[in-house]
């Protein structure tokens, strides 16, 4: 930890952050060949094999910018710690408080004030030092440092120091970084580069992974909002061929089992219910491995159990798991509680689906405005538009369901009971019954935004490759 004791100099305790290097021996993607550790970086950016048909991600394109964003894995929220910030600049102090918003800085007391590294030195004589200091000195680099020095002997030992400057000088970074100081930003900055700025400074050393989690929720009762969470789950884990871990939150009416055609004894609620045991042990015991990429948290889907669980439970379980995987999909119940608001707002994405009648596009109204107000710093909500064209149904029309929701969907899928009746009925995903039909080419395609790389089109077929067809039967 850096930082400094009351009356000692930074040079006297500088210590060195280890920088975080990623395990190369985490599985999170494996060639299409089966699975196995993952390949160091050089070996990652030559193009992989992509499994047949279905029409899976093509991995050579996708890889390219992907190994860096799981190597990042998802956005970690800071702990519970008090930030005092002292700007020179209004335009400083506006980035700082929109930043002590978002939802990363949710546990956080962030405090800002004016005054610079001058009233920092002033304000801490007599007061005692937070867990971080953020502070910006337009002062040229010999009065800053002097300045940092005298701000080191009013400072308690394990305090971190965030400095924002004007000098994009390497030789001043070198000397600050010398000297204790944690990070060193030069403007101009945006909210979320400053955010993962602080929270990169909390990174549980024995855990620094964590995966992205995508959360789906249904605008009304029925839309389907589980079918799809589980199908694009299954696409992420057996097309891209990325570690998943599906969650259903729905205890008592989730269908995970039924999908999957699994009923294993242990699921999510055996953890929810003793968040204080969840560790690395009790996942594995817990969850159920669906295939080589694919694990499962089954809900009970009975009714023979009350629960009552407190909202940090759900966030004790949910951190669990994302320490394990890239990605966790989670599957949400049709309710309104407090859990299911933190949930959604902690959430790296989140997809809502709706129908498009009046009822769905005023809920998923609601969701969206709620999730994208609340969430200024991140993507907004993604919108999938299910079970468009049911015969002699009234139906809002795409355009116009876009036009008062605020944005377009990023997913349209057209009712097709026969498909998603077999799959359900057979326990498979649609990829299963018909890997060809539009719906299980727009699942993929949800896959593929979601996961961060849209494949490249495929080469269209030559006559040439279609006579060999049809005269190999390849």
């Amino acid at each position: 930890m850096l930082g400094s004791a009351k009356k000692k100099s930074w040079e006297e305790l500088a210590l060195a952050d280890e920088p975080f290097e990623l395990d190369s021996d985490l599985d999170f993607v494996t060639p299409a060949g089966g699975p196995g550790p993952a390949p160091s970086a050089p070996a990652m950016a030559a193009p992989m094999a992509t499994a047949a048909g279905r029409g899976d991600f093509d991995v050579s394109t996708f890889e390219e910018t992907y190994v860096g964003e799981l190597a990042r894995g998802g956005d970690q929220p800071v702990p519970r710690i008090s930030i005092q910030v002292f700007c020179e600049r209004p335009a400083t102090a506006q980035l700082l408080q929109a930043a002590s918003t978002d939802r990363r800085l949710a546990k956080t007391n962030v405090t800002v004030s004016m005054g610079g590294l001058t009233g920092a030195i002033d304000f801490f004589r007599s007061q005692a030092t937070p867990n971080l200091i953020i502070v910006e000195s337009l002062a040229p680099p010999a009065m800053l440092i002097q300045q940092l020095d005298e701000l080191a002997s009013y400072c308690d030992e394990g305090v971190k120091v965030i400095v924002i400057g004007d000098q994009n000088d390497i030789t001043l970074y070198r000397e600050l970084t010398r000297r204790g100081v944690s990070e060193y930003l030069v403007p101009p900055l945006q909210p979320l580069q400053l955010i993962r700025a602080i929270s990169a400074l909390y990174i549980d050393p024995s855990k620094p992974f964590l995966g992205k989690v995508v959360a789906f929720v249904g605008a009304k009762g029925g839309t389907g909002s589980s079918t799809v969470a589980h199908n694009v789950a299954y696409a992420m884990a057996e097309h891209a061929r990325i570690n998943t871990t599906l969650v259903d939150l729905d205890l008592s009416w989730g269908t995970t089992g039924l999908d999957f055609n699994t009923d294993p004894a242990t699921g999510v609620a055996d953890a929810l219910e003793t968040p204080d045991r969840v560790d690395d042990v009790l996942l594995d015991r817990l969850l159920t491995r669906h295939s080589d990429h694919l694990t499962l948290f089954t809900a009970p889907g009975t009714l023979d159990r009350d629960y009552e669980i407190a909202s940090e439970a759900y966030e004790t379980v949910i951190d669990g798991v994302r320490r394990g995987v890239p990605f966790v999909v989670l599957d949400l119940p049709h309710t309104w509680t407090r859990w299911m608001r933190q949930t959604l707002m902690a959430a790296d994405e989140v997809v809502i689906v709706a129908q498009p009648d009046l009822a769905g596009l005023r809920n998923a109204k609601n969701l969206y405005d709620m999730v994208k107000v609340g969430r200024p710093n991140d993507a907004p909500p993604k919108v999938v538009l299910n079970m468009v064209g049911v015969p002699k149904r009234p139906e809002i029309p795409v355009k116009d369901f876009a036009e008062a929701l605020g944005s377009e969907p990023a997913l349209v899928l057209p009712y097709d009971p026969q498909l998603f009746g077999t799959a359900s009925n057979n326990g498979q995903m649609v990829f299963d019954v018909s890997p060809q039909s539009k719906c299980a080419e727009g699942l993929d395609h949800l896959a593929q935004l979601l996961t961060g790389k849209v494949a490249a089109p495929k080469p269209k077929e030559s006559m040439l490759d279609k006579l060999k067809t049809l005269k190999f039967g390849k």
